[in-house]
């Protein structure tokens, strides 16, 4: 089966040649160079360029000559062979015959998500190393890997956020049609695969937009990074939500991802009436109507109106948001850690979990500390606990540590374990971070590579360590933190599959591999029957009792996260997991829990 996403933008192969189509509204010429010769490319009104050149196939060079000087790639290239300002290359989607014809994903409620760089998740930190991994975590129980950002980076190493070229999966993992294969494979054993999107803001360094296409801008709105991306701009809108909206349909269509989660969309402003998020969603499900496709925010902003479902329990446009405020309630528990956002999780932290366990998120309209007490969230208690993903680690949480430490390493193995089962038996969307399964040994780092442009890197390298210079632990050295542009660092992050088969990691492999077996049996038949809500109480200050009703039955969890035992009444429900022992009561000593089942 072959596979082409169509749009406006870009190359395209024809039957004649190749369509290049080019959008530069601030540029006085642009001039279209392939293969090192310059062809003119009339203009077709409203900033479009136009042309299409006989004879050229895939695998032809091109860039476009802005002003008659500096020679950019195509905005919307395939492929940079040659990094972020090199030629882009024409790839040509349909010289992939696709083995996966019958494939339209798995349902939502199914999903059990491995976070994963695929730079460091296999000592080669290729796509074709990462499909030799795939049988190993679907016998694990995982249902979908998610891929961080692919879209092309400066350089060699980097977390992917940093991307500048959308469209293009960067160099460094392998070609496009090794991408495709990994894909391709994945499906052919039952696994989903989920991508990363930035559509926030561009990395620093091979960024050519302004150089033709200004407007793609405003400073009417302010980000983190700079000046906003132009979503909602009178002349300049329309294009730059296609430019997005069409990379979405782009990786979903050509390369046949199952779902994309959208990067801080807390960041993309938009004064529009109808908000970019809204129309991607509905355009996305609009267009793929046969298929299971998932779409996941990251928002700080907590809004529960994205996450809405039907009167049938399908989510209208996004699926679920991290759940970041469940994590946070778990690592303060785990870690006694109060510093920055934890902060606002530290004063009660079990009455924390157990709203978010019930209701998704714990503020939900409340003053938050850590924004110097505004309002944060939406109520979210009608919603159904497949509307959040959740997990102990995950990339940001571990890498923007100063020293990468993973969670292994900063709490006591036990109630790392329970945390665990609280993780992947309760009915939100789980999510394990590469090697966590195992508690792999090693750290995730931040590492960039901006090289030749030492000035950038020396930003980066001490804008890293006065970052954590007001930490009590580097104040007076903070030479410690690895320099985030030596290529040590990144080597450092890379996982070792090796160790699973020793002592600690294998027990933990075991437990993970067990808990998942677990999931699938018990609970997944449950989520996949309409949720009737959810009730949480705090029998004692420190244990919470979090019970779940769905049309198919219930499921209930009891945690004792204090220092004395508890004893938990079980009910007429059937137990099919416990840290802890008893018949027709349960003992929880410090830091167990038990989940039951039963029938309404």
């Amino acid at each position: 089966m072959r596979r082409a996403h169509s749009m406006a933008f870009g190359s395209e192969v024809v039957k004649d040649g190749v369509r290049f189509a080019f959008w530069a509204p601030t540029a006085k010429d642009v001039t279209l160079v392939i293969d090192g010769a310059d062809h003119a490319i009339p203009e077709a009104g409203e900033g479009w360029r136009r042309v299409t050149v006989p004879g050229v196939r895939g695998g032809a060079r091109y860039g476009y000559r802005i002003d008659g000087d500096l020679v950019v790639p195509d905005p919307v290239s395939r492929f940079q062979p040659d990094d972020v300002s090199g030629l882009s290359e024409v790839i040509d989607p349909r010289a992939y015959d696709w083995a996966d014809a019958a494939w339209t994903g798995r349902p939502w409620e199914e999903t059990v998500l491995y976070e994963l760089h695929v730079g460091t998740a296999t000592p080669e930190g290729t796509y074709a190393a990462l499909e030799g991994k795939l049988e190993d975590l679907r016998d694990l129980g995982v249902t979908a890997i998610e891929l961080l950002p692919l879209a092309d980076f400066k350089g060699t190493r980097n977390w992917g956020y940093d991307g500048v070229l959308p469209y293009a999966p960067d160099a460094a993992y392998g070609r496009p049609e090794d991408l495709k294969h990994l894909i391709d494979t994945a499906h052919g054993l039952g696994l989903m695969v989920f991508l990363d999107a930035v559509y926030n803001h561009f990395g620093p360094a091979g960024n050519y937009l302004n150089a033709y296409a200004k407007t793609f801008f405003t400073e009417r709105h302010q980000t983190p990074w700079g000046a906003g991306i132009n979503f909602d701009g009178e002349t300049s809108g329309r294009v730059v939500r296609d430019f997005f909206i069409e990379n979405a349909l782009y990786w979903l269509e050509e390369y046949h991802f199952d779902g994309i989660r959208f990067d801080a969309v807390h960041a993309i402003l938009d004064d529009s009436e109808r908000h970019f998020l809204g129309e991607l969603a509905e355009t996305v499900r609009a267009r793929l109507p046969g298929r299971h496709i998932h779409l996941v925010l990251e928002n700080e902003a907590n809004q529960a109106r994205w996450l809405e479902r039907d009167a049938q329990g399908q989510a209208i446009q996004h699926n679920a948001q991290w759940a970041d405020d469940l994590h946070h309630c778990w690592h303060v528990l785990l870690t006694g850690e109060d510093a920055g956002y934890y902060a606002s999780f530290a004063d009660r932290p079990v009455e924390h979990l157990a709203r978010c366990l019930s209701e998704g998120f714990a503020y939900q309209g409340e003053p938050f500390p850590t924004l110097d007490n505004h309002p944060r969230g939406e109520p979210s208690g009608h919603l159904p606990p497949s509307a959040f993903v959740t997990f102990l680690q995950n990339h940001d949480q571990v890498g923007n540590r100063a020293l990468g430490e993973r969670l292994s390493a900063l709490c006591d193995p036990a109630k790392l374990a329970l945390a665990r089962a609280g993780l992947l038996l309760s009915p939100q969307i789980p999510m394990l971070w590469m090697g966590e399964e195992w508690s792999a040994s090693a750290p995730f780092l931040f590492f960039v590579d901006f090289a030749p442009d030492e000035d950038l890197n020396k930003a980066v390298r001490e804008g890293r360590r006065r970052e954590f210079k007001s930490f009590a632990a580097f104040a007076d050295d903070t030479s410690v933190i690895p320099d985030p542009t030596e290529a040590k660092t990144f080597a450092d992050s890379r996982i070792d599959w090796a160790e699973r088969a020793a002592p600690p990691h294998r027990s933990v492999l075991a437990d993970t591999r067990n808990l998942l077996q677990i999931r699938h049996q018990s609970v997944v038949p449950l989520t996949r029957t309409r949720y009737l809500g959810a009730k949480a109480t705090l029998p004692r200050p420190d244990v919470v009792d979090c019970t779940w009703t769905y049309e198919g039955g219930w499921l209930r969890f009891v945690a004792n996260v204090g220092t004395e035992d508890f004893t938990a009444e079980r009910g007429d429900g059937q137990i099919v997991w416990s840290s802890g022992s008893g018949n027709g009561s349960i003992e929880l000593p410090s830091w167990t829990g038990v989940f039951l089942t039963g029938v309404k």
